[in-house]
């Protein structure tokens, strides 16, 4: 009897999560079956809770007073305030831009990496080299981004693991003259140490297996617009140097556009890169 008291407490108490505040539903009714970016603000004016974006603003909002996860973010929610976009690229670069600016409690931060890096291969043997030094978005022979130097070597050597590459050439442990390195002789190294292939069949293959990480340098001379259009709103997103520098309503107000900050968007090019040269979307380079 007193489990079953105590499993009906239990059962109480999760329905009670599950039940909308209601000091949110005023805000629940405005919301759109449309894209874009929803906030959930708390007392403060200037920090927001949290920050999302969805192709359907209401149907995402409505999920978070689904989940018991969610009852801490519900209860210190004063009201749900929304951006509409005109697509799903636009929600994707609005969000991320929004959450750097505003760092929201709720949100996992995005901060800008002051440790990002990536290898560079001008010669024989890839280098760890940082964003705060290199631009990434024009430098070519750039192979992956890493959130520090010990993620890069990491990756390097898996690659080496996988491709019978020699750690001693690509200056992950030192390698004697005239000698072998430890792991041809385990045939983990095919042997470019010691002569069984040449040093410019090392390089290719490393060339062949880096490939898969390569970054993309930026393929236009200027800053660019992305055409996103929806029934009821056209926008263009202003992209330069794979940052994204906002969106306007139309194509003459973007020419009055803002220089990049400096540094790398890691993020803006995760999100742009692939989808910019896939031909997806319209692309308008601005003179």
């Amino acid at each position: 009897m007193v489990r079953r008291a105590g499993a009906s407490r239990l059962e109480f108490e999760a329905a009670a999560v599950y039940e909308y505040p209601e000091h949110l539903r005023p805000w629940l009714e405005g919301l759109p079956k449309a894209p874009g970016v929803y906030v959930f603000h708390g007392e403060s004016d200037v920090m927001p809770l949290y920050i999302g974006k969805s192709v359907n603003i209401r149907t995402r909002v409505m999920s978070h007073f689904r989940t018991p996860d969610e009852a801490a973010l519900l209860r210190q929610s004063r009201r749900i305030t929304f951006i509409r976009t005109a697509g799903e690229l636009g929600a994707l670069l609005l969000e991320a831009q929004m959450i750097k600016e505003q760092q929201p409690l709720f949100n996992k931060r995005l901060r800008r990496n002051r440790q990002l890096c990536s290898l560079l291969l001008q010669g024989e043997t890839p280098q760890v080299v940082y964003a705060k030094d290199v631009d990434f978005s024009s430098q070519p022979g750039l192979y992956g981004l890493y959130a520090n130097r010990r993620a890069a070597l990491q990756t390097l050597q898996g690659l080496a693991d996988e491709h019978r590459l020699c750690y001693g050439l690509l200056g992950l442990e030192s390698l004697s003259r005239g000698r072998a390195c430890f792991r041809s002789a385990l045939k983990r190294c095919a042997g470019a140490c010691c002569g069984k292939e040449t040093q410019a069949e090392h390089h290719a293959r490393l060339v062949a297996a880096l490939e898969q990480v390569r970054l993309i340098c930026w393929p236009w001379k200027n800053a660019v617009v992305i055409v996103e259009r929806s029934p009821e709103i056209t926008q263009y997103h202003l992209i330069d140097h794979w940052f994204y520098l906002g969106s306007v309503p139309r194509l003459e107000d973007a020419r009055q556009r803002r220089q990049p900050p400096d540094g790398f968007d890691n993020d803006g090019y995760k999100i742009l890169c692939k989808l910019m040269l896939s031909g997806e979307y319209e692309v308008i380079e601005l003179e």
